[in-house]
């Protein structure tokens, strides 16, 4: 078995995928491909040396990672979204992971003008706190509340190695054995987002510890993953994930909370944003997760998560 290889799941990624994988060509590397419509399959068919699964549908982003790490014969694996690009070696990350008490790692992502991409790169589990003052908007209104700075680790020194919490799926390598021990990506967060908040809470709840290491850059573009993506759709999607994870991770009256606080969020993006866009379609994007999460409030939370399609 090899020792480290990467997984990059792609949609549309042809635009980015060639200096993604120009970046990570000293590793074995294997593309899954989620039924892109442009040229990334025949970009990456071109490379002789990188592995390839083209899925005939999209199986969403926790599927197709399931798939890649299935098939990528390696005691590591670095996950890697297609708009990020390797700037330093990864042997660090693998000798953090191999040891005992730790079982995954990132370093420093670097956005296009090369500064830390601070609040994504790395952050604390969402609390249900953070999470009602997400889906409110109150931190984006007052960046600075405790909340906020505590969830996007804004108290945290980036140029120094530090154990985390949750780093971004766009940048994680992990022991084959974490993946193994707490069952992969759990797809019913499809078609993306909070699969690997999930993930790497699963696997703190299974001991192992996560190491941030800033010797370790890449960069990272951003967006790619949800730049096709229709903005109705998006809305829908990511706040039905947001749903989910508060069902599976929180208690009944915690829960409640955050389907509460989606409620009352919904109304007042629905009226800032027929404002913004000038159309009634918000009307209907809003109402529908209002209507998701009014019934979250009153069941509370379930184990079957696909109560929210």
């Amino acid at each position: 078995m090899n020792r480290t290889g990467v997984v990059i799941v792609t949609y549309n990624s042809a635009e980015v995928i060639e200096r993604c994988l120009d970046s990570c060509a000293h590793l074995l590397a294997l593309v899954v491909d989620n039924a892109s419509q442009d040229d990334t399959v025949e970009l990456v068919r071109r490379r002789s040396a990188v592995k390839l699964i083209a899925n005939p549908t999209n199986r969403g982003f926790a599927g197709a990672a399931n798939q890649g790490v299935a098939a990528l014969d390696t005691e590591m694996v670095l996950l890697l979204n297609p708009d990020v690009q390797l700037e330093t070696p990864v042997d660090s990350l693998a000798e953090a992971c191999s040891q005992n008490n730790v079982g995954l790692a990132t370093g420093k992502l670097l956005d296009s003008q090369g500064k830390a991409q601070i609040g994504f790169a790395v952050r604390r589990l969402p609390t249900p706190l953070t999470l009602v003052f997400e889906v409110l908007g109150i931190n984006r209104l007052l960046p600075w509340n405790p909340s906020n700075r505590s969830y996007r680790y804004l108290d945290l020194d980036l140029t120094k190695p530090a154990e985390v919490e949750q780093p971004a799926g766009a940048f994680l390598m992990f022991r084959r054995e974490v993946w193994q021990r707490v069952g992969g990506f759990d797809t019913r967060f499809d078609p993306l987002w909070f699969e690997d908040v999930d993930f790497v809470k699963r696997a703190r709840s299974a001991g192992f510890k996560i190491q941030y290491l800033p010797g370790v850059t890449a960069r990272h573009r951003g967006g790619h993953s949800i730049a096709g993506m229709e903005w109705g759709c998006r809305e829908v999607c990511w706040y039905v994930s947001l749903l989910r994870y508060a069902s599976k991770h929180f208690r009944p009256y915690a829960y409640r909370g955050v389907s509460a606080a989606v409620v009352l969020g919904s109304l007042f993006r629905a009226i800032i944003s027929v404002i913004r866009r000038r159309s009634l379609r918000p009307i209907q994007v809003y109402a529908k997760i209002a209507r998701i999460a009014a019934l979250g409030l009153i069941s509370g939370p379930r184990r079957q998560i696909g109560v929210f399609e």
